[in-house]
């Protein structure tokens, strides 16, 4: 499998072999991780990371994964760049290609991140964008191969807002390796149409399957694994929470609805993840709202305490998958000269 030079832009750019064998590469980098063998296959090379939006796993992500790989590493904040401010994104591009052997961008536009790969000449990974998160998709299903030792015919149930980026990218996911995806949400925050019409097409050929219900308690009847992401994503106005509150609050994630899948399911969330009164918005939230809605009075949203620090919760396991498939995705897309112990 030769994917030096690839982009990695969205899921919907590979094929099932190819996910899969990002996967298997994941899963023996990390065993070599654990046993503290070196493995700095892209010594001398050097990669930037820009990030409009901040974050804690993904710059972590890149870093640590980078500095394993051998690479230098440098971090561009939110006002670290001038990119599409005193300069195009098209220009910067073709000053990083020149700098760098590979680009990360976390943002806001998915065109930005298209054209950073269409100008720099060097491979670009998306660390998010409005519409797809791909890396997080990765952690996330080798955390479900590890921990169910599958991923053909598990049954997925993503519940919450399921327009995002999160839950488009693990359709695209779903649908590319054969699960049976549900989109458990009010209607009104369903996927894109035309997005969902190409997933099902690619899950009749994987042997997946595509649902979307406003039922969540059919929708998550017999899950294997039960997913779900914040109400409102980073960078979307503090005015939105009184209108995700209402739409979503009766898909909060708790012991109930984890109970209905069953005790063979696991629970996942790509994280930061509103379980408490611990944090300054989960404070500010419970405060505003707790006497008319009554679920996030303790500052629980989409997903209870009870329900994170179960032992059916994966959430940390699968924290640290980024690391491991990032450096994946770095390794195969910078190099095709390397050969894993």
């Amino acid at each position: 499998m030769n994917l030096k030079g690839k982009s990695f832009l969205t899921l919907l750019d590979y094929s099932k072999e190819e996910i899969e064998y990002l996967l298997n590469l994941s899963s023996r980098l990390k065993t070599m991780k654990r046993q503290g063998k070196p493995h700095r296959y892209l010594e001398g090379k050097n990669v930037v990371l820009l990030f409009q939006k901040d974050s804690t796993r993904t710059r972590c992500a890149f870093e640590s994964g980078a500095n394993d790989l051998g690479m230098g590493v440098t971090y561009l904040g939110p006002s670290g760049s001038q990119m599409g401010k005193k300069e195009s994104v098209k220009d910067t591009a073709r000053v990083l290609g020149r700098m760098y052997e590979g680009i990360q961008f976390r943002g806001y536009k998915h065109s930005d991140v298209e054209a950073l790969a269409e100008h720099s000449g060097v491979p670009v990974w998306n660390g998010l964008t409005d519409l797809y998160h791909p890396t997080q998709v990765l952690a996330d299903f080798l955390t479900v191969q590890e921990e169910l030792g599958k991923l053909q015919g598990v049954k997925f149930a993503y519940v919450g807002d399921a327009r995002n980026n999160m839950g488009n990218s693990l359709m695209v996911g779903s649908a590319k390796l054969g699960l049976h995806f549900t989109a458990v949400a009010p209607k009104d925050v369903w996927p894109d149409e035309a997005l969902v019409e190409k997933c099902m097409k690619l899950a009749e050929a994987s042997g997946g399957s595509i649902t979307l219900t406003e039922d969540k308690w059919g929708g998550t009847r017999e899950a294997d694994v039960v997913y779900t992401d914040v109400w409102v994503s980073m960078g979307e106005p503090e005015d939105v929470w009184r209108s995700r509150i209402a739409a979503l609050n009766d898909y909060q994630v708790d012991e109930a609805l984890m109970k209905n899948a069953g005790d063979q399911a696991i629970f996942m969330h790509c994280l930061p993840a509103f379980h408490g009164i611990d944090t300054e918005i989960g404070a500010q939230i419970a405060e505003t709202f707790k006497n008319e809605y009554p679920r996030v009075q303790n500052g629980e949203m989409e997903v209870t305490d009870a329900v994170i620090e179960s032992p059916q919760s994966k959430v940390f396991e699968e924290a640290e998958n980024r690391m491991h498939t990032i450096k994946a995705v770095m390794l195969a897309t910078m190099s095709d000269d390397y050969e894993i112990q």
